[in-house]
């Protein structure tokens, strides 16, 4: 019989829908071939119950926690009371907090995994200390939310420097009780070494990955696009800050300048949950904001080019290598282009300025880079498919 295994995380890891989600489930599959998985996770969407059953195939035990976002930013402030990063009483939950001690007991639990570091404080007691602990923590996330102070005025800018501080703090203290930290990344994992000096020896990374057959570009896709000029595509969840950034320097700073020359060029911003801003971004000629979707890939496959104009990131970006996956042509900054490694001007175009952009996109319009969709899928058949990725994390789980 395979040994029992502890696996927490954030958010159901169902469906690999979005970026954090599409690593989790992953990682799920991938354990459930050795372990027998007890897995709890909060639900902060409510079209997630509907999901639950399907873990079953992978899961012996699976154990659900509603999160309401509001009342989650509320428990938050306690935080500000008790010196804790506000990220850990968002997560807290008694009900969750009682599953893991029983289910540790009771199932003599030997190994655990953390999936994002505010699932850690479910563990942080002596008492788990014999047990094997590994995180992924994905990305360094206070350093995330360093970013965000430097984007932000006060008191905005305050609260998120606190929180960077703070968050910090608790990272490396889980990272030196633990027996492993992982990251998405070899930048991601060397920054949090530079970060966390004491821990540096336990620290390492396995890469995301692309489900190939899924985001190929073989298959027949519907065109959603209307018939005349060159479509640009951005796709991500839209009630995500760094996203909401991304898309709005780009439809205000680029795309202008863009319709000069290719006046009927659209872009479309294509994801669930579009904030206010990125709806209002609707308003300005040649945008077209999409919301949820059934299916991003026809999206695109038949869009002339994607862009991930990232100017707030951290590890690597999902979107990136679903499209280039597809053999699309992705003009990206350099910071969304962090760990993957590819050949700007032969697989992708860094771009990090709004004149950078324009030359990249209107060379991918005059069609001078129609070899680029071919190498970059190659790249990643190379680099990225999660059978690759996922068998670096189990000399962690021994």
């Amino acid at each position: 019989m395979k040994p029992p295994l502890l696996y927490l995380c954030h958010r159901i890891p169902y469906p690999p829908n979005k970026g954090d989600k599409i690593r989790s489930f992953h990682l799920l599959k991938h354990l459930a071939k050795s372990f027998r998985i007890y897995l709890g996770a909060f639900i902060d969407d409510p079209a997630d119950w509907e999901q639950v059953e399907k873990l079953d195939a992978w899961c012996e035990v699976c154990y659900f926690r509603e999160l309401d976002p509001k009342w989650g930013r509320i428990r938050s402030l306690k935080g500000l009371l008790n010196r804790q990063p506000l990220t850990l009483p968002y997560y807290h939950d008694p009900g969750m907090a009682q599953w893991v001690e029983q289910t540790t007991r009771k199932e003599k639990i030997a190994h655990i995994l953390i999936y994002s570091s505010a699932m850690a404080q479910y563990i942080d007691d002596p008492v788990y200390d014999k047990i094997r602990r590994v995180v992924d923590f994905v990305d360094v996330d206070s350093d995330k939310w360093r970013q965000y102070a430097e984007k932000k005025s006060w008191p905005l800018n305050w609260v998120y420097r606190r929180e960077a501080m703070r968050l910090l703090g608790f990272e490396r203290m889980i990272a030196n009780r633990f027996d492993a930290s992982l990251f998405v990344s070899n930048e991601e994992a060397k920054l949090f070494q530079g970060m966390a000096p004491e821990s540096a020896g336990k620290i390492s990374f396995y890469s995301n990955g692309v489900d190939l057959e899924f985001f190929s570009p073989e298959r027949d896709y519907p065109d959603p696009y209307p018939d005349g000029g060159p479509s640009i595509v951005f796709v991500g969840a839209m009630d995500y800050w760094p996203n909401e950034d991304a898309v709005s320097w780009f439809a205000k700073e680029v795309l202008p300048s863009v319709r000069v020359k290719w006046p009927d060029a659209l872009f479309y911003i294509v994801g669930s949950r579009p904030s206010d801003r990125v709806k209002g971004l609707g308003k300005i000629k040649g945008v077209k904001v999409t919301a949820s979707v059934p299916d991003v890939r026809p999206y695109i496959h038949h869009a002339t080019a994607v862009v991930a104009p990232m100017h707030i990131a951290r590890g690597i970006q999902n979107k990136v290598l679903e499209a280039m996956s597809m053999a699309k042509p992705v003009v990206v900054t350099g910071m969304g282009l962090e760990g993957i490694d590819a050949d700007n001007g032969s697989e992708v175009l860094v771009a990090d300025n709004a004149p950078e952009f324009v030359a990249s996109l209107d060379s991918i319009f005059s069609g001078t880079r129609s070899d680029m969709g071919s190498m970059a899928r190659e790249k990643i058949q190379r680099d990225f498919s999660w059978d690759s990725t996922l068998p670096k994390i189990d000399q962690w789980m021994k």
